[in-house]
C-alpha cells in the first residue's frame, strides 16, 4: 500500500493508462506458433503471423475465454456481439502492415477496479478507477537496434518476429488517476487481478505487461482537459510513478512559462530520469480502421458467459476486505497475504486446518516470507504445508512448545520435516512440581545474583529465568517459569 501524494495545489493532473497484457496461451492468437518466451529470434513464426499471401487467421478460443474472464473481473459489461478490425500502420516490426485489433465494438466496456492508498496519517483510502474498455488484439514484432536494444547511436536494426501474433488484451482506464502513486497502484492491482485469474503472468521484465500513460495538466476548477501527452518505455511500477511525477512538473513549468504543450508521444529515459519527445501523436483516423474481413464476428452466449463467470476466483480486493472485516487482520497483513494467489490460498488452508488467523498471518508474512526472499522461492516450493503450520500454531497456543522452539526448528520444518519429528522430546515442562526443584537449584547456585536482586536490581529476574531455560534445554514453559522464579526470588 502506497502513500497518496499531490501536485501543486493550483494544478490538477489528469491521468489514464493504456495497459497491454499478454495472455498466457500456449499458441498465438490466430495461429499455432508457440508463445514461449526466450526462443531464438524468428523461430516461433508461421505463415499466418508473418502475413504471407493466401493464409487466413483463426481465433484461438482460449484468447476469447481469457479476455472475457478479465473483463468480468474488472466489472465490465461483456458484449454479446463484437468484431475484429484492421488497424493500418507501417513499421518494420509489423509484417502485414496492419494489426488485427478491435475498434468500435470491443469485447468488454464500462468497468472499474479498486485501488488502495494510505493518507499522511496512515489511514486507508479506497478509490474506484473506471475501465473504459478491454479489447483483444495481436502483438507486433520487436526491433533490435544495433544488435542490442539501444536506439541511441545504432547504425542498423534487426527484426525478431517471435512476438508477432502474441495474444494481448488492451485495457484502457478512464482519466480518473491524479498522481504517479495512484497510477502505479492501479497498474499493480491490475497485475494482481490477471495473475489471480491465471490469464497472464504479468511479468513486466518479459514484456507481458506494458503500460502507456496519458497525462495532461489543468488549473484546478477548470473542466476542460489540458493537452494530452503519452509516455512510453516504462518497465516497472516505480518507473511509472517517477515518469508521471516528472511529466507533471514539466507540464506545469511549461504552462507557467507560457509555452504550448503539444500532443505527442514521449519516452521515459530511465538513466536521465526524464521524458523526451519521440513523435507527434497519431489520432484514430490515422489508422484507417475497417472491419477485419477474414474473421467472423464474435458472439458470446449467455450460457458460456455464466460458465466463465462461475470459474472466477475470489479476487485480491475481495480477499483484503474479507481478511480485515471478518478475520480482524490489519490492512498491511491483508495486503501482503493477498499479493499472490498462492500465498492467500496457503493462508486460507492453514486457517481451515485450525490455525489462528493472526498467528498464521504473522508466521507467513514474517518468518516464512524471510525464508522465501532469502532462498528466492515461492510458497509452493517449501516443505512446510499449511496443515503443518496450523499444527505448529496449535502446539504453541496449547503450551506444548514455545514460540522460540518453533522458530529454532523452522529450517527443519521448511525442509519438510513433520512437526511430530521436529518437536519429539521437546514438549514444554508445564508441571510446577518439576520446575520448582530446578529453580531452587539455580537460585542456590547464584547467591551473589540473588543478593543483588534483593538489594533492588530486579532486572536480574531475567538472568534466573534464562538459567532455568538453559538447564531444561528451553523446555521450561516461559510464562510459568517467570511466575515461579519471581515468587521464589521474592520469598
Amino acid at each position: 500500500m502506497t502513500t497518496a501524494t499531490t501536485v501543486k495545489t493550483e494544478y490538477e493532473a489528469i491521468i489514464g493508462l493504456e495497459t497491454h497484457c499478454q495472455l498466457s496461451t500456449n499458441t498465438k492468437i490466430f495461429s499455432n506458433s508457440s508463445t514461449a518466451f526466450g526462443a531464438e529470434p524468428n523461430t516461433n513464426i508461421d505463415p499466418v503471423c508473418m502475413g504471407l499471401p493466401g493464409v487466413l487467421p483463426v481465433l484461438n478460443e482460449k484468447v476469447l475465454e481469457y479476455a472475457v474472464k478479465a473483463g468480468l473481473a474488472l466489472n465490465c459489461q461483456i458484449a454479446k456481439y463484437s468484431k475484429f478490425d484492421r488497424k493500418q500502420y507501417f513499421y518494420p516490426d509489423l509484417p502485414k502492415n496492419y494489426q488485427i485489433s478491435q475498434y468500435d465494438l470491443p469485447i468488454a466496456e464500462h468497468g472499474w477496479l479498486e485501488i488502495e492508498l494510505v493518507d499522511a496519517e496512515g489511514n486507508p483510502i479506497r478509490k474506484r478507477i473506471g475501465i473504459t474498455r478491454l479489447h483483444m488484439e495481436e502483438d507486433a514484432g520487436k526491433l533490435v537496434h544495433a544488435g542490442s536494444d539501444r536506439l541511441s547511436g545504432s547504425s542498423y536494426s534487426l527484426v525478431d518476429y517471435n512476438r508477432a501474433g502474441i495474444p494481448l488484451v488492451e485495457i484502457v482506464s478512464e482519466p480518473d488517476l491524479r498522481s504517479g502513486v495512484e497510477a502505479a497502484e492501479y497498474a499493480e492491482e491490475l497485475r494482481r487481478i490477471v495473475r489471480y485469474l491465471g490469464v497472464s503472468d504479468g511479468n513486466m521484465e518479459q514484456g507481458s505487461l506494458r503500460c502507456d500513460v496519458n497525462i495532461s495538466v489543468r488549473p484546478v476548477g477548470r473542466e476542460e482537459f489540458g493537452t494530452k501527452v503519452e509516455i512510453k518505455n516504462m518497465n516497472s511500477f516505480s518507473a511509472i510513478q517517477r515518469a508521471i511525477d516528472y511529466e507533471i512538473e514539466r507540464q506545469i513549468a511549461a504552462i507557467e512559462a507560457g509555452d504550448r504543450i503539444i500532443q505527442e508521444t514521449r519516452l521515459w529515459q530511465e538513466g536521465a530520469q526524464c521524458t523526451s519527445s519521440m513523435r507527434v501523436k497519431e489520432g484514430s483516423s490515422d489508422y484507417r480502421y475497417f472491419p477485419e474481413p477474414d474473421l467472423a464476428p464474435i458472439e458470446v452466449s449467455n450460457e458460456q458467459l455464466e460458465q466463465w463467470r462461475s470459474e472466477l476466483p475470489e479476487l485480491p480486493a475481495q480477499k483484503r476486505h474479507h481478511y480485515e472485516s471478518e478475520l480482524g487482520l490489519s490492512p498491511y497483513d491483508a495486503r501482503v497475504l493477498t499479493e499472490d494467489r498462492s500465498i492467500a490460498e496457503y493462508f486460507e488452508t492453514a486457517i481451515a486446518s485450525g490455525a489462528n488467523a493472526k498467528a498464521a498471518a504473522n508466521w507467513i508474512t514474517q518468518d516464512i516470507a524471510a525464508h522465501l526472499n532469502k532462498q528466492k522461492l515461492t510458497i509452493t516450493q517449501i516443505g512446510l504445508t499449511p496443515t503443518n503450520l496450523a499444527d505448529i500454531i496449535t502446539r504453541i497456543e496449547t503450551g506444548k512448545i514455545s514460540n522460540a522452539q518453533a522458530k529454532q526448528k523452522l529450517p527443519d520444518l521448511l525442509s519438510g520435516i513433520s512437526p511430530e519429528k521436529a518437536f519429539a522430546g521437546l514438549e514444554l515442562i508445564t508441571d510446577p512440581s518439576v520446575l520448582e526443584p530446578i529453580i531452587d537449584e539455580v537460585i542456590a547456585a547464584n547467591s551473589k545474583e540473588l543478593e543483588k536482586y534483593r538489594n533492588g536490581n530486579t532486572n536480574l529476574k531475567g538472568f534466573f529465568v534464562g538459567q532455568v531455560l538453559k538447564k531444561t534445554d528451553k523446555r521450561a514453559d516461559p510464562k510459568l517459569t517467570n511466575e515461579l522464579v519471581e515468587k521464589k526470588l521474592n520469598a
